[in-house]
């Protein structure tokens, strides 16, 4: 049972917006198309959409690589610092409940999680989607956040400022006897949270995220301004592990009673898509059906953000579709590749990476296998094809099996994503006395004759393009 729920004005609008954009779709001839499938009718790939650093139009992709998605702002990040798909990321509207991930990162960055939190009669009679908290209601931080996040309570949310609030001011010697100079005080801790975090373009009003009537205004986040905060939210533990849950037990202490309140969380994608681990969900008619989410791989983490998307299922169709995308996308490609063979000093047949000058001499060179032949690095392939650069150590004196000899830089466009050293796979003594004085003498010859004195070192190994063999083989 969901305990999220909705006023029949707000639910009426809903069905009106559906209703408007399905006319659009009668007057292209295509009504039928989307009374079959209403939920995915609407989803599109955009020329505007970025990819990696780049548009749609300007990577010249074919839109079957694109995630087609209906959200009208929305954002894919991961944890290794890529920013994989944004659609119109930087434009400031409103985020329904979402604000409420803002409003928990503030309370446990602000006070500890025993600290009490108590229901005033305004927080118990905010109503909409609420936690069924009760004037008088009292409880920790710990489980006032469950109230918050589980059910989307906007109960909980003034609750936690109010009771916050009061203690910033208290500690500034000022009144905190007024509800809403309470929650002033704790939206203004939202605001200086904010732009610590670097969400140059958000602003706070309230801590639950409602936008009409009493509560509209000039406030309001970016889907890429949302990433960073579900990202650090998700380093707290306090957060995460309420988020990666699916609803549970919220205690409270009611006229003297301790009393368990069974919670539901708002977020569909728990329990169904491997991995999901949060964050928040979101409606009001201004801000559309939004999801911020999080989902966790054994390499990496993806934090995204749909906003303003046509209904409730549909914002966890989009996430899923920007999931699988950005997944899809992520390949595992071998450094070694090259079909030459050594031996190495145990006698065991090693790949041949390349064969590295010996300073010491000039005709000799030693076999170099990789450190770790097996090793590989995840690219995206929408990324473009890897490149690699050879550097030699060109050692001057008696080399040994296992030595470093070299190293080779992987780079895909232009960024530096792996580094694999090169060692030797046998042993070879530097020249002895009578032969190091020849080859002084050598050298200084050739330095007249502009002969290289030093033998050359070749690289074996290549880099092949990432394309539908070497996507197989990683599959």
């Amino acid at each position: 049972m969901r305990l999220q729920t909705y006023p029949s004005s707000l639910r009426n609008k809903r069905g009106t917006r559906f209703i408007q954009c399905a006319g659009a779709f009668l007057i292209a001839g295509i009504l039928s198309c989307t009374l079959v499938f209403p939920t995915g009718a609407l989803a599109d790939v955009r020329k505007s959409d970025i990819v990696i650093g780049q548009t749609v139009s300007a990577r010249s992709l074919a839109l079957s690589r694109c995630p087609n998605i209906d959200a009208e702002h929305a954002i894919v990040v991961g944890s290794d610092g890529t920013t994989y798909f944004e659609r119109d990321a930087d434009t400031r509207v409103h985020i329904a409940s979402i604000t409420k991930v803002m409003t928990a990162v503030t309370a446990i960055d602000s006070v500890p999680l025993d600290t009490t939190i108590t229901v005033s009669s305004q927080a118990a009679r905010i109503g909409e989607s609420t936690a069924a908290l009760q004037e008088g209601d009292t409880m920790p931080l710990s489980e006032a956040l469950k109230a918050l996040l589980w059910p989307s309570g906007n109960d909980a949310a003034w609750a936690i400022a109010e009771s916050i609030g009061g203690m910033m001011l208290t500690s500034s010697n000022k009144d905190a006897s007024d509800s809403s100079a309470c929650v002033q005080a704790f939206v203004d801790a939202m605001n200086a949270k904010s732009a610590d975090l670097g969400m140059n373009d958000s602003i706070w009003s309230n801590p639950h995220g409602l936008d009409d009537g009493s509560w509209s205004g000039d406030f309001g986040s970016t889907a890429r301004d949302i990433s960073k905060l579900i990202e650090y939210a998700m380093s707290k533990d306090a957060i995460r592990s309420i988020t990666s849950t699916d609803g549970g037990t919220c205690k409270v202490l009611r006229n003297g009673e301790q009393v368990s309140l069974s919670l539901d969380s708002t977020d569909e994608l728990l329990g169904s898509y491997e991995g999901t681990i949060g964050v928040k969900t979101g409606f009001t008619d201004s801000a559309g059906e939004c999801f911020a989410g999080a989902v966790e791989t054994s390499d990496i983490t993806l934090y995204s953000v749909v906003l303003d998307s046509t209904s409730e299922k549909q914002r966890f169709t989009d996430t899923r579709t920007l999931w699988d995308w950005v997944f899809n996308h992520r390949i595992n490609y071998s450094l070694a590749h090259t079909e030459n063979t050594t031996v190495d000093a145990s006698g065991t047949t090693v790949p041949l990476a390349a064969s590295v000058a010996l300073g010491a001499w000039t005709d000799k060179t030693v076999d170099a296998t990789f450190s770790d032949a097996s090793a590989e690095v995840m690219v995206c392939d929408l990324e473009g094809n890897v490149s690699q650069q050879a550097t030699w150590f060109v050692p001057n004196g008696a080399v040994k099996a296992g030595d470093i000899v070299g190293r080779i830089d992987y780079y895909q466009h232009n960024t530096l994503i792996a580094t694999e050293n090169l060692v030797a796979t046998q042993s070879v003594d530097a020249p002895d006395f009578f032969t190091g004085i020849g080859i002084w003498w050598q050298r200084f010859i050739s330095g007249f004759s502009g002969e290289s004195a030093v033998a050359q070192s070749i690289l074996y190994n290549e880099t092949p393009k990432i394309d539908d063999r070497v996507l197989q083989k990683a599959a």
